[in-house]
């Protein structure tokens, strides 16, 4: 995403880890279970999901625009 401001390739993230999340439950099934019921594992690869789809787009934008200080603050969160 070439040319958009902070705030929008936030939203962006957000929004792809938020899908990232929903695919992982659509897969697993039961999707009528509460959330409580959820295990840890069950909660900690949700997060796995959310924090992969993070990195990646976090790597794009550093690649995209290496010189913008959003991406050398998120090249310093990512320790690249």
């Amino acid at each position: 995403m070439i040319g958009v401001t902070d705030d929008e390739w936030q939203a962006h993230v957000v929004h792809e880890a938020g899908k990232a999340i929903g695919e992982w439950l659509n897969a697993r099934g039961n999707l009528q279970q509460p959330i409580r019921s959820l295990s840890m594992p069950d909660l900690e690869a949700m997060a796995q999901n959310a924090i992969s789809q993070f990195i990646v787009l976090t790597s794009r934008r550093i690649a995209q625009r290496p010189l913008a200080p959003a991406s050398q603050k998120l090249s310093l969160l990512l320790g690249v």
